[in-house]
This record gives structure tokens, sequence and C-alpha cells, in this order.
């Protein structure tokens, strides 16, 4: 039986998902996160604690792990673990991502100056200082910008500028947002820089894919059919199958695939966002992750196969060239925090349920929980799912499910 290390942060909402899958595979679990376990001791060989902060000391933990009891895979659900989980595969010589195409896509200015290099569609951009005054970056921009963090995602941190005022103001709020001492701790030395690029308009796709060997293949196109201009990008509905037409959708693997190749990925799982106008596709981000948060669940394949199926069968050297995606349409609402607070209660969960075509809705923060929207807030109120046999289907009835929900803030 193979034995697959999961590395999961605590907070992360995979965990279910990826032991689910993994006990539906009859695949032996090891789950290793930043903070022990109190069974541990009780379960030597299935929990493992990380130091998630610090790849290399990660790295040489799962070494002495592995001497013990021998690792076949390696899956991460993050950018962070990402690069842990290659520091890891690369000295228990497992077949994974190099280190260095990882580090890459956790770096937003190093992706861009990577993918740049090979001549790909990439907004101008510039790396700046959060110690530098604002004033010096005005003849280096061009307007609308917009300014994020170079290593944080989920939209935490990322604004629009439309002159200089409005970068001034952004700089001054991602310089609050990342100066929060668990924030400051994860990015390190890139906590103090920013990656300011040009604005490019036109409307996102998310792209979910698997590398086997160097090749990158499609799993799904998400629309994204609300519309992302700013001042700030919380993402809301992906709807698959795309609508867009077949050669667009063409030229948007095509590109992907390329942006991966650029990167040097060549195992596992990869989730992309593209701009798309009469230009072409823009790369906007490559993760070597799948998919976040519980969006997963609106991927099927096969019948009923879930993505975390997938992800494990090809990280143990299973072929997945046949798997393909469900034939019915699928969708999922992140459902958008409307203001900061305390979340007191939760209306209309029931209607909402009962909408034909809405498959599952799911409240993901509890009541009492402090919530906040991007750019400072990283999470959803929860998700809402939907199957239906047209993504038009899909989408009227993700809208009206999340029309009957009301969320009382303090």
């Amino acid at each position: 039986m193979a034995r697959v290390l999961l590395l999961l942060p605590t907070t992360t909402y995979r965990t279910k998902s990826f032991i689910d899958a993994a006990l539906k595979l009859k695949v032996d679990v090891v789950t290793a996160s930043e903070q022990p376990s109190t069974l541990e001791k009780q379960n030597p060989e299935g929990l493992l604690t990380l130091d998630f902060s610090n790849p290399e000391v990660a790295a040489r933990q799962a070494q002495e792990y592995a001497d013990h009891y021998p690792i076949d895979a390696i899956i991460p659900v993050d950018e962070d673990t990402a690069v842990i989980a290659a520091l890891v595969a690369e000295v228990l010589n497992l077949e994974h991502n190099p280190v260095e195409a990882t580090i890459t896509a956790k770096n937003k200015y190093h992706m861009r100056e990577v993918l740049n290099s090979r001549g790909m569609k990439v907004p101008s951009f510039v790396l700046v200082s959060l110690d530098q005054h604002p004033d010096i970056l005005a003849e280096r921009i061009d307007y609308p910008c917009v300014v994020k963090p170079v290593f944080l995602s989920t939209s935490r941190g990322v604004m629009r500028a439309n002159n200089v005022g409005e970068l001034e103001d952004a700089l001054r709020r991602l310089d609050n947002i990342v100066s929060d001492p668990k924030i400051a701790r994860r990015g390190g030395t890139l906590a103090r820089k920013a990656l300011v690029e040009r604005f490019i308009p036109g409307f996102e796709v998310a792209v979910e894919g698997l590398i086997t060997d160097g090749q990158f293949r499609t799993l799904a196109i998400f629309d994204k059919p609300d519309p992302l201009y700013g001042p700030f990008f919380e993402e809301t509905i992906y709807v698959t199958p795309s609508r867009l037409e077949l050669a667009v959708q063409r030229k948007i693997v095509e590109t992907t695939a390329e942006a991966t190749r650029a990167m040097g990925l060549t195992k596992g799982p990869v989730h992309a966002e593209l701009r798309v106008n009469q230009e072409g596709p823009w790369i906007i981000e490559v993760a070597a992750r799948a998919i976040g948060g519980l969006c997963s669940q609106a991927l099927k394949f096969n019948g009923d196969i879930s993505l975390e199926e997938v992800i494990i069968k090809n990280a143990i050297g299973e072929s997945t060239s046949a798997i393909q995606r469900e034939s019915s349409a699928a969708g999922v609402m992140m459902v958008p925090i409307p203001r900061a607070g305390t979340l007191r209660e939760v209306l209309g969960l029931d209607a909402a349920k009962t909408v034909p075509f809405i498959e599952d809705v799911v409240i993901s923060a509890h009541i009492t929980q402090k919530i906040q929207p991007p750019p400072e807030g990283a999470s959803y109120l929860g998700f809402i799912f939907s199957r239906a046999d047209t993504p038009d289907q899909v989408e009227r009835a993700l809208r009206e499910a999340h029309s009957n929900l009301e969320f009382v803030i303090d």
C-alpha cells in the first residue's frame, strides 16, 4: 500500500476532502501540520509535526520520519507547503516539482520575471519596497495599476489604483496588512515588498490542471461571470464548463501550459488565473496547488471521482489520462463578506438549499467569528454548490440561493 504525506496547515479547508479521497483509494495517509496533535504519540505513523515556517527544517524532520516510515508521495495544499513538499521530495529522491519551480510559483514577482523573459503576456510590473516613499514611484507606474503583496493569496492585499493618490493609499493599506506579526513571519523579507503592475482590462477565468511527466493537462476551465475591475478583487462565482468560444478556450489552455513549462513545473496540480481581452490571454497567476477552499467540491470526474482522488492517483504514479470531468455543468459561489464585524446569525439557509439545482450550501464561518472582507480579509462566509444541465442554469441557481441568505453582522 502506497504511503502519502499530506501537508495540511491547521487553517486549511482541505483536510477532510483529502482524507476521504485517500480512504476511498485505500492509500496509507500521513497528515503533517505545523502544530502538534494530542494524538501524535498514540499514532506516530499517521501524524507528523513539521516546522512550516522553516522549509529546510521541515525537510529534515520529514526525512527523519521517512527513515522509519517510508513515504511514496507528497501532496501540498498551498503555496507555502508546495515549497516544503519539493524540498522533502528532493531529500527523499521522490518525483516532484523542482524546488526552484515552487519558489517561483509562490513569489509573484519572480513569476513575472520568468514569464516575461519567455515573452509571455504578463502585465508590466515593478517591485517596490513598502519602506520607500510612493512619490518616488510616480513616474515609473502606468495607471490604472494593481498593488499586491508578493507572497499572499486569496486576493488578500490586492488593490487597484487609478492615480498617484490612490497608489499611495493602497501602499499604506498594504503596509498595515503585512505588518500583522503572523503575516510578517510568513512572508519574511518578502513582507516588505510589493508588486505594482498595470491593470489588464478584460474578463477572468480560472484553469484547473494536472501535470504528469512535465505535460500539462486541463481538468476544467472556470468562467468568472462577476467582473473583477477593483478597487478590490474578491472572487465570487466559478462556473464550468466555460461558455467561451472553443478557439478562445484552446488559447487559454495553450497559454497556461506554456507558463507551467516556463516556470519548470513537472508534476502535480496547477491552479491558474488568467485575464482575457482582444490581445488574448494574460497570465495573472500560476500556483503549484489545486483550487482553494471547498471549491474542489464543484468538480467530479468519471461519475463520482473527486479532484483530491485525481491528485492522489497522479502523486502515486497511477495513470489519470482516462479521467475526464463529468458532462453536467457545475459551479460554486464563494460567499463574500459584505462588511467587517462579528457574525451573529445566518438567515435563509433552508430557503437557499431548496433552490432548484442547488446541491449544497456550506457556511464555513462560525457564529461569533470576527470576519473581514478583502483586501484585509482572506476568507469567505461559506460556499454554495450547484449542478445542472447548462452553465447558465448553474449561475442563476447560485445567484438565487445567495439572494436568500442574510448575514447578521455586528
